[in-house]
């Protein structure tokens, strides 16, 4: 019986080989989603002020590196708070190679430092989650059935100048089989903020096929599972200052450097990245 287990989660493995192969060729073949743009997103957690605060950080972080890169950075969506934090925003980056080089920054991470919303200055713990996405041409190759999509409409808060406010331009679409949803209210257009919302939910379907085959060949292969939700990076900025990527050891102890963009050791060391 051993035998015959064993050829068949074999073949299963196969076969969700396949199935990926066969993902990443529809999308206009394997490389493409790398050597093009990428939608980032940055999304607050635990940690209240702080982790609106941080989440504020990492996006100059990311946009100071973008502009190093000779990469354009524009506002897809945002949602601020009264300090000039974010409970979460999205932007897309212009340029050749962004989500390949950015790809592997999707995950938790975990700033530690005395907060400057405490009047004790106490060490506060915060953490944000960082999205990124390819940014898809066409979508055609991977089909969304309307009943399967709700789709909202609002006001938008971005560019327009008076008009902006008197027609509901912003989109939100929620593929409601799986909860993934997209935001854009940055375009013009409700035309232009639909499809562009479409290419993103898009983009999270495919990762999330991606990311279930990997987690069932993993299974299959040494049992042991890719748990979500753990902080992939640590910035401490108190009581020592150090920025530790947990899945490369890479550590860097300049950490005010990282945060104004110097995050190249981190890029540049994916042995370690599944």
């Amino acid at each position: 019986m051993q035998g015959a287990d064993f050829w068949a989660d074999k073949e299963k493995a196969q076969g969700l080989l396949k199935e990926l192969h066969d993902l990443k060729a529809r999308a206009e073949g394997a490389g493409a989603w790398e050597r093009g743009g990428a939608v980032l997103s940055i999304v607050a957690g635990a940690g209240g002020d702080d982790a609106e605060d941080f989440a504020r950080m990492l996006l100059e972080m990311y946009r100071k590196y973008c502009e190093r890169q000779g990469w354009s950075m524009r506002m897809l969506h945002e949602n601020r708070n009264d300090h000039g934090g974010y409970r979460n925003v999205s932007t897309e980056i212009a340029g050749a190679g962004a989500y390949g080089t950015l790809k592997n920054e999707y995950g938790v991470h975990r700033l530690v430092r005395q907060s400057p919303f405490n009047a004790n200055q106490k060490r506060q713990t915060s953490f944000v989650l960082v999205e990124v996405l390819p940014v898809l041409a066409q979508v055609s190759h991977i089909e969304l059935d309307e009943k399967d999509l709700d789709i909202t409409v609002a006001r938008s808060s971005g560019p327009g100048g008076q008009n902006v406010n008197k027609r509901e331009t912003a989109v939100r679409v929620v593929h409601t089989p799986t909860g993934l949803s997209a935001h854009v209210d940055g375009e013009r257009t409700q035309g232009a903020n639909k499809e562009k919302a479409l290419a993103i939910l898009t983009a999270k379907l495919l990762r999330k096929l991606e990311e279930e085959r990997k987690d069932k060949i993993s299974d299959l292969s040494s049992g042991q599972k890719i748990e979500w939700g753990n902080q992939i990076r640590s910035y401490v900025l108190h009581p020592y200052k150090l920025v530790k990527d947990h899945r490369t050891d890479v550590e860097v102890r300049d950490a005010e450097g990282v945060l104004e963009g110097n995050i190249e050791p981190f890029l540049h060391n994916k042995e370690k990245i599944g």
